[in-house]
C-alpha cells in the first residue's frame, strides 16, 4: 500500500480499540461510541470487507464494576478485574451487533497460543471460518490466565499478530490521540502530525514516546512496534482518533485522518520473505507431475491427492518443502497435518480425509495463503 486511495480496495481490516476511548475515561463502557463503531463496521461488512475487532477494556470495565479507582498491580487482581470486565465488554458488543443483524464471537488468545505453530493454524482456521459465516470476531488478550504481569501494549501487539495471522490489508489502531506526531504533543505544542510515513522511517523512533494514560498500557512507541510487526506480512497501519465521528468509514474512504504507516514490501513479498527466511524446513512433500505443474503455473493449494511421498518428521503448522519427482524444490509452506497423517491421506481426495483420519483439519495439505513458490 502506497497511498490512502488504496484503502478503498482492502479486503480485510483488523480494528484495535484502546481502553481510553472504549471506557469513557474510567466511567464505564462508552456505549455510544461502541454503537457508533459497530454501525460503521456493519457498513464495511456490507461493502464486502472482513473486519476483526481486537478490543481492550476488560480490565478497565472490571475496575468500574468492582468499584476500584486505581489500576491494581497484583497479578491476581488484574486477572480478577479482567474476568469481571470481560462479561460486560462482550455483552456490549453483542447487543450492538445484534441491532445491526450481525453475530459476534468471543476469541481469547495469548501470545503463547500464536507462537505455537499448531495453535497458530487452529486460531487462523477458526477466525477464517467465523468470517466466512459473516460473524465478527471480538478478540482480546486472555488476561485471566496470564502467567506473568500484563505487559505494556499487549493488545497493540495482539492486533499486529492478528493482522499477520489473517494476512489483513490494514491494522487500524483507534486511540485517544490524533495520530503519530513528530514530538509528544502533550509537552510540545509545536508538534506536527505525521500524516504518512514508511513504517521503518528512523525519524519515527525519535518521535515515539512510551507514555500512556492511566487506563491504557501502550504509548506511541508500542504502537510503532505493533505497526512494524504488522508490516512483516505486508499490512499497513493507521493510528487514528477513535472518537472522531465516522472515523472508520472516513479512513477507508481515503480521508486524511490519523497517521498512515506503510510497509516497504507488498504483502506477497513480505510473506515470502517470512516463510523462506524465518522458519526451518522440517520435511518434504514429493508431488506427482500433475500437482507440480498446477503448483508452478497457478500457485494453487497443495492437496493430498497430488502427493506421492512424504519425507521427514514434521508436525501440523511446521514449514515443509514441496518438490517434484526429480527432487527440485517448487514451493514452501505451512502444512496442515503432521507427517504420520499426511502419509495416510497422500494420493487420496480431500473428501476421503475424514474417513481415513476420523477428522478434517483442512481440505488442503497446504493452503495457498500459507504457500510461496521458490
Amino acid at each position: 500500500m502506497k497511498s490512502r486511495s488504496e484503502l478503498k480496495q482492502i479486503k480485510c481490516c483488523v480494528i484495535k480499540i484502546g481502553s481510553a476511548v472504549l471506557t469513557a475515561n474510567g466511567q464505564g463502557l462508552n456505549r455510544a461510541a461502541i454503537n457508533d463503531w459497530v454501525a460503521q463496521i456493519s457498513q464495511l461488512k456490507s461493502r464486502g470487507i472482513d473486519v476483526i475487532v481486537v478490543s481492550s477494556g476488560s480490565v478497565a470495565e472490571g475496575m468500574v464494576r468492582l468499584g476500584w479507582n486505581k489500576r491494581p498491580h497484583a497479578l491476581q487482581e488484574l486477572q480478577a478485574a479482567a474476568s469481571v470486565g470481560q462479561m460486560g465488554l462482550i455483552q456490549a458488543y453483542e447487543q450492538s451487533f445484534q441491532a445491526h443483524g450481525s453475530k459476534t464471537a468471543q476469541v481469547l488468545l495469548t501470545h503463547d497460543d500464536l507462537s505455537n505453530r499448531t495453535r497458530y493454524l487452529n486460531a487462523r482456521a477458526t477466525i477464517k471460518t467465523l468470517l466466512k459465516l459473516s460473524v465478527v470476531p471480538i478478540i482480546n488478550e486472555n488476561d485471566v490466565v496470564a502467567t506473568e504481569e500484563l505487559r505494556v501494549g499487549d493488545n497493540d501487539t495482539l492486533g499486529a499478530i492478528i493482522a499477520n495471522l489473517m494476512g489483513a490489508d490494514l491494522l487500524m489502531i483507534l486511540t485517544d490521540q490524533l495520530g503519530f506526531f513528530d514530538a509528544d504533543p502533550r509537552v510540545n505544542p509545536s508538534a506536527q502530525l505525521i500524516s504518512q510515513a514508511s513504517v521503518n522511517d528512523k525519524q519515527l523512533d525519535l518521535a515515539a514516546t512510551g507514555g500512556s494514560g492511566a487506563l491504557g498500557r501502550g504509548g506511541m512507541a508500542t504502537k510503532l512496534t505493533a505497526a512494524r510487526l504488522a508490516s512483516r506480512s505486508g499490512s499497513a497501519t493507521i493510528i487514528a482518533p477513535g472518537l472522531k465521528e465516522q472515523v472508520i468509514l472516513d479512513i477507508i474512504d481515503g480521508q486524511l485522518i490519523g497517521s498512515l504507516l506503510v510497509p516497504e514490501e507488498a504483502p506477497v513479498s513480505a510473506r515470502k520473505r517470512w516463510l523462506t527466511a524465518h522458519l526451518d524446513i522440517k520435511g518434504q512433500l514429493v508431488l506427482d507431475a500433475g500437482a507440480a505443474k498446477a503448483l508452478t503455473r497457478s500457485g494453487v493449494s497443495v492437496l493430498p491427492v497430488g502427493v506421492q511421498a512424504v519425507k521427514g518428521r514434521f508436525e501440523r503448522g511446521e514449514l515443509v518443502s514441496c518438490v517434484d519427482q526429480q527432487g527440485k524444490e517448487l514451493a514452501r509452506g505451512l502444512v496442515n497435518y503432521g507427517y504420520l497423517d499426511v502419509d495416510k491421506i497422500k494420493q487420496h481426495k480431500s473428501t476421503d480425509i475424514e474417513g481415513i483420519l476420523g477428522f478434517v483439519a483442512e481440505p488442503e495439505l497446504i493452503h495457498r495463503d500459507n504457500l510461496v513458490l521458490t
